[in-house]
């Protein structure tokens, strides 16, 4: 008989027969998804509350499950199906341990590739978003996912987004929304900001090959950083989340403890303000470097012509690093100014440099270089001579002993430094600091690499920021637009087909506005808000979709966070993760929410892989879903996605695999049909079981108990899946002594009916169908989870190894239960151990229960 072999990542391999005949009690039927998946997906539209959560006094325990909302591209990809896979197994899973089950769906809307591709196809925004949405769902529908889509969210309607915008007075209020000029990240295809999660590796982060440029630019910024300590300090809170997200947030947050140190410029009213962390080297100081872009740096170049040819190359440099994403290994280059700033400590005259490794917007954009005691540093001094100066040396040893660059602080004292001589680094770092506060040219200082949120876009298809501009009352602050006239609704047809400058900008009707002040003449602002305000909030939504009076309803959010389990890809970790956080703190200042975390637990699934790369359109190598429906049913495609692979790790793609599934759930089928008569049976097994009932319930209930502990624990659907299998495999293999009227009716109903219940979070139309072949009542993914009985899940044989001298001679099997003698005389009665140890003296027999047998001989 032909077998498909199915591997699973365990180590395991399951054989599943492509066909099997055979009689039975019914005649088995063709499992055919096109008729079967469309009739119960129709069923399932018809009842508007069959994934609808209840209210939160329904007395059930709730639980919150979320998967990452997607953007409206208008088709979903093999990525999509992994992750929502993930979260409808979750789902319906709860669903049947009884839980109060929210499992919402939404379309985070707005965005450059909705604006890209209207400026490609000639569509407006709106309609090509809106156009996609419809697409995707349908979409969805057809896989089958479970959600409750009275909850929809979509952030590009004004519903949704008036809610930014009041958001937005709200930490207008506070301080929170600021505007300010500031460097900031210049993406040229996008011709518009980018906040600094967004470049990566000097790249935009939705363009790989574009350069992102720094511009000075008045923007609006949100005070992200006012919550840094407590982002960081929350993390460790976050146990439910994946190390390497919290690892990720930690690195981008980025506390240092040091101080501000202002070096003075010799001949001139100039200062340079160096942040260190080892200010207990600054006696080691040798030069002072300055990024090419540096205030100082250029008042130098204005005096001097040829240092400012030698900046300007240096600042090429650095740009073309950036192009070859090579920032963190650029070659060190630099040049010496001739000017020489004061080392504030001990009135030490240090050279001035510019050097292309320093970065304008990174610190204060200098830096005092201590060579001895830095590697960078040391680097630089190595290749253009300049002096070392040792100031720091091991507690144990002289000096000299120390090899350069020693950067060392504990163990360590500070040597050569003045009064602070012979202290510890530790003491002589707090000690320094405090003397350059009281001597008022430095103060100690804690410093991040988070910086404030940058949301001020330049394009339309996002929020408008509600503010208006009055030259007559207040030239100098923006004035917020009243809440009672938000939405400040975004225009449907405009020029998008313009680059330089905002979109809105150029529409009259939308920029002219009365001041909310005077009543005279005032403009709108015409930044839209960056698309991570949308997703960072969208989730509380959800609880209170409807709501036309406020973002949501406090006790309905109360009720339902945090979110138990969230589930999306780990490259959102710090791009929407953190936005995240940081709104609900501020949320959670308000006096809207309770709690300070949005997830109380993160899942980060792997991507699907194809011909050796991430599937996505921009490779070409997408697989549509829509295509394996066609070929092989939804429920073969998701089920497919959750057995080739841990959902953690990688998936390489192959449809040979979803043929293989298909196959297994037209065996599935075709056993339920035949024996659907028996298996709608009521009533128990019988005390007295049969050899062939003890087999079917031992390995039914090992499986039970395998599946909720895989649901419980790591989330191994693989082999969730493939236990299934191999409970399928153990019934063909008794399917002659079912049919030969060995086996019950009672346990073939216990069996065929777990057998349904436990693929039905997998394969959700399957089970319904085969749940209504064999009369069951009810919804089957709304009847409970079966329950494993331990006794019967145990095995009546275990297999104990049997070593003889440390070395392993064979395996024996003995009753479950048996006492160490017994396990013993087995052992010592095997023929294999008898050969091996025939004229020897048995010292021992060392008993390890349940693991092994050593027998000591001489």
């Amino acid at each position: 008989m032909p077998k498909t072999i199915l591997s699973v990542n365990d180590g395991k391999t399951v054989h599943i027969d492509a066909d099997s005949s055979g009689g039975g009690l019914n005649q088995p039927q063709r499992y055919s998804p096109a008729e079967i998946e469309p009739k119960w997906q129709a069923r399932w539209d018809a009842d508007a509350s069959l994934y609808a959560a209840e209210d939160h006094d329904s007395g059930k325990p709730k639980y919150y499950c979320l998967e990452m909302l997607p953007y409206p591209s208008g088709q979903l990809h093999m990525g999509h199906v992994r992750n929502y896979s993930i979260g409808d197994a979750l789902a319906r899973h709860m669903w049947m341990r009884g839980y109060n089950v929210l499992h919402p769906m939404g379309w985070d809307a707005f965005g450059l590739p909705a604006e890209n591709a209207a400026l490609k196809n000639g569509v407006p925004p709106r309609e090509w978003t809106l156009g996609n949405i419809v697409a995707m769902k349908k979409q969805m529908r057809r896989m089958g996912f479970s959600y409750d889509w009275g909850t929809e969210v979509t952030t590009c309607l004004p519903d949704y987004y008036r809610w930014n915008q009041w958001f937005f007075l709200k930490m207008f209020e506070r301080g929170l929304a600021y505007r300010k000029k500031s460097k900031v990240n210049w993406c040229p295809e996008c011709q518009t900001v980018l906040a600094n999660e967004q470049v990566i590796g000097g790249r935009c982060w939705r363009h790989e090959d574009t350069v992102v440029e720094l511009r000075d630019l008045t923007q609006w910024f949100l005070r992200i950083t006012k919550y840094a300590d407590e982002l960081l300090d929350g993390l460790d809170k976050l146990e439910g989340w994946p190390e390497k997200v919290r690892t990720m947030q930690r690195n981008w947050i980025g506390r240092s403890e040091g101080a501000h140190v202002d070096f003075a410029v010799e001949g001139s009213a100039e200062k340079i303000t160096v942040f260190t962390t080892r200010v207990d080297t600054i006696f080691g100081a040798t030069s002072v470097q300055l990024a090419p872009e540096h205030a100082v740096a250029k008042v130098f170049a204005l005096e001097d012509d040829v240092l400012r040819e030698k900046i300007e190359g240096l600042l090429e440099e650095q740009k073309k690093a950036r192009e070859s994403d090579a920032l963190g290994a650029i070659e060190k280059h630099g040049v010496e100014t001739g000017r020489f700033a004061v080392n504030p400590f001990n009135g030490e005259r240090v050279p001035i440099w510019v050097a292309n490794y320093i970065l304008a917007d990174y610190g204060t954009g200098a830096i005092m270089s201590v060579p001895a005691h830095d590697e960078r540093d040391f680097e630089f001094a190595q290749k253009y001579g300049i002096p070392l100066r040792r100031v720091i040396a091991p507690v144990t040893s002289g000096s000299e002993e120390a090899a350069l660059p020693y950067t060392a602080e504990e163990d360590a004292v500070v040597i050569d430094s003045g009064e602070w001589s012979g202290l510890n680094c530790a003491d002589a770092q707090e000690k320094m600091a405090a003397f350059a506060k009281a001597k008022g040219f430095g103060t100690p200082t804690v410093t991040y690499r988070l910086k404030d949120w940058g949301v001020s876009r330049q394009r339309y298809w996002g929020t408008p920021i509600p503010m208006v501009y009055c030259d007559a009352c207040s030239p100098e602050e923006p004035l917020p637009v009243a809440e009672t006239e938000l939405p400040v609704v975004l225009p449907e047809q405009i020029d998008i087909t313009q680059t330089n400058g905002s979109p809105l900008g150029r529409v009259a009707e939308f920029v002219n506005v009365k001041c909310p002040k005077c009543g005279g003449k005032a403009r709108r602002e015409t930044d839209t808000m960056d698309t991570f305000v949308d997703s960072s909030w969208y989730f509380y939504r959800y609880t209170d979709a409807k709501n036309a009076r406020a973002p949501f309803d406090s006790d309905k959010a109360n009720y339902w966070f945090p979110i138990d389990q969230y589930i999306g890809g780990v490259e959102h970790a710090i791009l929407h993760l953190i936005y995240s956080r940081f709104w609900t703190k501020v949320m959670r200042d308000l006096g809207m929410v309770k709690n300070d975390e949005p997830a109380e637990r993160l899942f980060t699934q792997g991507m699907v892989i194809k011909d050796g790369t991430k599937m996505s359109k921009s490779k070409g190598n997408v697989v549509s879903p829509d295509d394996m429906i066609a070929r092989y049913g939804a429920d073969a495609t998701r089920m497919y996605a959750l057995f080739a692979a841990p959902p953690d790790r990688d998936l390489e793609w192959q449809e040979e695999g979803v043929a293989g599934i298909s196959r297994f759930l037209s065996k599935v089928y075709r056993l339920v049909t035949k024996y659907s008569a028996a298996a709608g049976s009521v009533g128990g097994s019988s005390s007295a079981l049969t050899a062939a009932e003890q087999t079917l319930l031992r390995k039914l209930h090992q499986t039970i108990a395998k599946i909720t502990q895989d649901f419980d624990g790591r989330w191994h659907f693989n082999t969730s899946i493939s236990s299934i299998m191999i409970l399928v495999n153990e019934i063909l293999a008794q399917e002659a002594v079912i049919d030969a009227g060995e086996v019950s009716p009672a346990v073939i109903a216990e069996v065929f009916r777990g057998l349904v219940l436990l693929l039905a979070p997998f394969a959700p139309f399957a089970a319904a169908e085969m749940w209504e072949q064999m009369g069951a009542e009810g919804v089957v993914f709304r009847t409970p989870w079966p329950v494993a009985n331990a006794e019967l899940a145990q095995e009546n044989e275990i297999e104990i190894p049997v070593q003889v001298n440390g070395k392993l001679v064979t395996v024996v099997k003995v009753p479950a239960g048996s006492d160490d003698d017994a396990v013993k005389a087995a052992a010592l009665a095997d023929e294999k151990v008898k050969a091996r140890i025939e004229g020897k003296t048995v010292v021992k027999v060392i008993v390890v229960p349940g693991k092994l047998v050593n027998i000591v001989v001489k």
